[in-house]
């Protein structure tokens, strides 16, 4: 039998449970929005295919579920009975398969979980710790704690590392620069726009100002052509003429009076 393998990836958009699919020669009582089948196998081809597509893809869904909440090693297996396999594995398949037969011939032998689970950790712990070592020599190397010890290799393959990290910081000094004479050109065509918009708000106000200076001083020209101007000494001279005038005018009034007698 010719097997096909391929990864199956759990959707979280699918449903665990399928719906009310029709299923030739199933005993069972049908239910308002859901339906319950019996289980058993479904003799229709079609109708058995399709259900295990909806159930393949609950299943899978489930086992993603359970490794993300839980922070569960799980491995999924299913083989078609066409003969394909679909496999899920948040580590992989071979590492938990070997997990798992290690488990079982120690706990066959002597050990039991608790005892099991310990000496996981203590591997995964005793990684870590290597891990950490290696960061902190390599952090020590390139500060040039331990260059006395150092090989002419590491040292070329330390200059190595060092000129790509400062290719890096320069990169991106110059980007950062970039950015901050960009900005600075953007806020002086700000100014420049402010200071105009300023100057012709200062123009515009002179301009007002003009213009109602140039009205007050029409309108007092007016003013001053309506009042009638009096010369003083032509006053004065009128003022002295008047007696002359009456003392004409009583000569003759006398001179008609002594007439009349």
């Amino acid at each position: 039998m010719h097997i096909h393998k391929e990864k199956a990836t759990p959707s979280t958009g699918l449903m665990a449970k399928d719906s009310a699919s029709p299923v030739s020669g199933s005993v069972g009582a049908e239910k308002m929005g859901r339906g319950k089948i019996e289980i058993k196998r479904i003799e229709n081809t079609t109708n058995r295919q399709v259900t295990f597509c909806k159930r393949r893809n609950g299943l899978l869904k489930k086992a993603y579920e359970l490794s993300v909440l839980c922070d569960a090693e799980v491995a999924l297996i299913v083989f078609s009975s066409r003969g394909r396999l679909y496999e899920y594995s948040n580590n992989s398949v071979k590492a938990t398969i070997e997990r798992y037969k290690k488990a079982n011939s120690d706990t066959s032998n002597t050990g039991t979980v608790a005892e099991i689970t310990a000496q996981h950790y203590q591997q995964e712990s005793a990684k870590l710790r290597q891990h950490i070592t290696n960061l902190q020599n390599s952090n020590r190397t390139i500060v040039g704690d331990s260059i006395a010890t150092m090989s002419h290799r590491d040292l070329k393959q330390l200059e190595a590392r060092l000129d790509k990290g400062l290719g890096k910081i320069r990169a991106r000094k110059n980007e950062l620069l970039c950015a901050e004479i960009e900005y600075m050109q953007r806020r002086e065509m700000e100014l420049q726009n402010d200071n105009l918009y300023l100057k012709s708000k200062v123009a515009e106000s002179e301009r007002g100002q003009q213009t109602m200076n140039t009205m007050g001083a029409a309108s007092t020209s007016e003013y001053e052509q309506s009042v009638v101007h009096y010369d003083p000494t032509n006053f004065l001279q009128l003022f002295m003429q008047q007696p002359q005038y009456y003392s004409q005018q009583q000569r003759d009034r006398k001179a008609f009076d002594s007439d009349e007698r």
